[in-house]
């Protein structure tokens, strides 16, 4: 299955990041095909994590930033917005889609104390369910387009900048994270 790269007028000029970090990834896998990249992200995420102390998860890199539990959850929380505004567009639905505030979100999440390996879980069970969803759709399905934050959204932006948003928290937690 290729999903090629979305044009600028299929994404908000923010969802920019999030594509260009998909482009990225990519290149460094020596592939373009986006279905590999979603396929290999959880398990790449589990193996960076697989040695580290559990306690980690409640380590912030700084003051006043999220910590691991909460920035990986956050991933798994984004990830079902984005899944979810997919499923809506590709179905042909034309109802406005809202934006969300992640800021507003984290502290909901509540991770303090919450074990590692059960947040990894969820991650892998989000992406399993963003798989079947993508695996499900058909060429009329990826040519829809919808709005989301007020911006027009296509399901390849979408598809994008999941794999996006994960390979900029990937970073992230190898950078910021593990790197101290």
């Amino acid at each position: 299955m290729k999903i090629t790269r979305p044009s600028p007028s299929e994404h908000a000029p923010f969802a920019s990041t999030y594509i260009d970090a998909t482009a990225k990834a990519l290149d460094a896998m020596g592939t373009d095909h986006l279905w590999s990249l979603l396929v290999t992200q959880p398990m790449a995420l589990v193996e960076l994590l697989d040695a580290v102390d559990p306690a980690l998860v409640d380590y912030a890199y700084a003051p006043g930033k999220w910590t691991l539990g909460e920035s990986l959850v956050h991933v798994s929380d984004t990830e079902r917005v984005f899944a979810y505004r997919l499923m809506r567009v590709a179905r042909g639905d034309t109802t406005p889609l809202p934006g969300f505030d992640q800021d507003a979100w984290v502290p909901e999440s509540r991770t303090t104390g919450r074990p590692l390996d059960d947040i990894l879980t969820e991650i892998q069970t989000v992406r399993a369910a963003t798989l079947s969803l993508v695996k499900s759709l058909d060429e009329q399905a990826w040519g829809q387009v919808g709005v989301a934050s007020g911006h027009p959204i296509s399901p390849r932006a979408l598809a994008w900048m999941i794999a996006g948003h994960f390979a900029h928290h990937l970073d992230l937690t190898r950078e910021r994270y593990l790197a101290r």
